[in-house]
C-alpha cells in the first residue's frame, strides 16, 4: 500500500527537530508493516492509496485551515505523542466533524497505528456497495433527502438510480414467483399473483444493476399494476437483500447498516401511537420480513385495500430501533422490548407495542417517519461504529 503524507507546522518551532521525529515515526511505521510511506507536495498528496496530514505540532490549527480548500475528504491525522500535536489534532478533528467531514486522527502505538492504517487502506480499495432507488422518494418525505456525497464517502454505498417504468415494464411481462402460503387467502387470487410479478420483477432488477439492496416508490404501483410493492420486498429482506418502500433512502442506508453490524433482516416500520407517560410505541407497516415472524398472514395492503400485506407476529423480545439522519451525521439508536403484537384495523398489518427508556426523542427530535428494528441489543455496537464513521 502506497502510502502518502503532508506535514503541518506551527513556525513557533524547530522544523529540522521535528522533521527528525518524523522521519523515525516513519522509519517505526516501515519496521512494523511494509508499508511504502512518503512525504510528499501538496500537489502530490492524493497520487497514492492513502493520504495523511501529519500535525506535527500545536498551533497548527490555522495552517491546516488555509490548506483545507487543497484536501479532500476523509481526513486522517497522524500524530506524535509530543510537541502537542495530539491537542493539535484534536481541534481539527472537532472543526472537521462541526462541518460534517468524515475524519480520524491515528494516534498510540506503531503497532496500532500500523493496524489501523491496513484497515483504512483495505476499506479504500473495496468496491462501493450499489443500492437501488427505483423511483424517487415519496413525495411526503419531504425531511428524508439524503446525501448522496456522504453516502459514498461514509458508508461507501453508491446509489444507483432506476426508473419506475423498468420495474412495471418488467412486472407486466413477467412471470409468477409462485409464492407458497398456507392460510386460505382474505382475498382474491388474481392479487396475490399481480403481487408476485412484482417480486420476480424486482428480483430482475437486483441481477441487472448487482444491487445489495434497494427502496421503491411503492406508491405508484397502486394506479399503475394495480398492486404493491409489500411481498417483494419481505421477501428480498428474507434473502438479506435489503429493501424499503415509499422510496425512503434514510430508511434504506439505516437497514443496511443494521445488516452489516447484526447480519438480521430489518423491519421498516412508522411510529403510530405514543404514549409518553409509560413510554409506550406501537410500531407498524406492510412490509416484515417472513423470517422475522413466527407467524404470518397475508393480507391487502392497509391504506389502498389492495395488494398483497403481510401481517406478522413478530417475538416478544428485546429489540433495536435505529435511524440514520438523511447527511449522515447524526444516528438514533435505542433498545427496548417488544410487550405484544397488535390486530387493529386502523393501522399498517404488522403492529407492535415497544416498551423503551424514553420516548421523547420521537416527540422532540425524531430523525423521519420511518425507523428500522432489528431483535436483539445492538446499541453498543452501532455507536461504536457510527463514532468512527459517521
Amino acid at each position: 500500500m502506497k502510502i502518502t503524507l503532508y506535514p503541518i507546522l506551527s513556525s513557533l518551532h524547530d522544523a529540522k527537530t521535528i522533521d527528525e521525529q518524523t522521519f523515525s515515526l516513519i522509519d517505526e511505521l516501515k519496521a512494523e508493516e511494509d508499508f511504502d510511506i512518503s512525504v510528499t507536495s501538496i500537489d502530490r498528496l492524493y497520487s497514492g492509496d492513502l493520504a495523511l496530514i501529519l500535525v506535527q505540532s500545536g498551533g497548527s490549527e490555522g495552517v491546516f485551515l488555509k490548506l483545507l480548500p487543497k484536501l479532500k475528504p476523509p481526513f486522517y491525522l497522524l500524530t506524535y505523542g509530543t510537541n502537542n500535536s495530539l491537542a493539535a489534532s484534536m481541534e481539527i478533528l472537532s472543526y472537521l466533524k462541526s462541518k460534517g467531514h468524515r475524519a480520524e486522527i491515528l494516534h498510540g502505538s506503531t503497532k496500532y497505528i500500523a493496524n489501523r492504517l491496513n484497515e483504512l487502506g483495505a476499506k479504500i480499495q473495496e468496491p462501493p456497495v450499489n443500492l437501488g432507488v427505483i423511483g424517487k422518494p415519496s413525495d411526503w418525505l419531504i425531511a428524508s433527502r439524503v446525501d448522496r456525497k456522504a453516502c459514498r464517502e461514509k458508508l461507501n454505498v453508491r446509489l444507483v438510480d432506476i426508473d419506475i417504468k423498468e420495474l412495471e415494464l418488467l412486472a407486466r411481462a413477467g412471470d409468477l414467483a409462485d409464492f407458497r402460503h398456507s392460510e386460505p387467502l382474505i382475498f382474491e387470487e388474481t392479487e396475490l399473483r399481480q403481487a408476485e410479478k412484482v417480486v420476480v420483477a424486482l428480483e430482475k432488477i437486483v441481477d441487472k444493476y448487482h444491487l445489495q439492496g434497494l427502496t421503491l416508490r411503492c406508491f405508484d404501483l397502486l394506479g399503475d399494476l394495480h398492486t404493491t410493492g409489500c411481498l417483494g420486498l419481505s421477501l428480498l429482506n428474507k434473502r438479506r437483500l435489503i429493501g424499503t418502500c415509499e422510496g425512503d433512502v434514510p430508511a434504506m442506508l439505516s437497514m443496511y447498516l443494521l445488516n452489516q453490524i447484526t447480519g438480521q433482516p430489518g423491519f421498516q416500520a412508522n411510529p403510530s401511537r405514543i404514549d409518553a407517560e409509560t413510554n409506550r410505541i406501537v410500531f407498524a407497516h406492510c412490509t416484515l420480513p417472513l423470517d422475522m415472524a413466527t407467524s404470518h398472514r397475508l393480507m391487502t395492503h392497509y391504506e389502498s385495500g389492495i395488494g398483497v400485506g403481510i401481517r406478522g407476529q413478530m417475538r416478544e423480545t428485546d429489540v433495536t430501533v435505529f435511524k440514520l439522519s438523511p447527511d449522515l451525521r447524526t444516528f438514533y439508536a435505542e433498545e427496548g422490548r417488544i410487550l405484544r403484537n397488535l390486530n387493529e384495523p386502523n393501522l399498517c398489518r404488522t403492529q407492535i407495542e415497544v416498551q423503551m427508556d424514553d420516548v421523547k426523542y420521537f416527540l422532540t427530535s425524531p430523525l423521519g417517519n420511518h425507523h428500522v428494528i432489528v431483535y436483539g441489543q445492538h446499541k453498543k455496537a452501532l455507536q461504536e461504529y457510527c463514532a468512527n464513521h459517521l
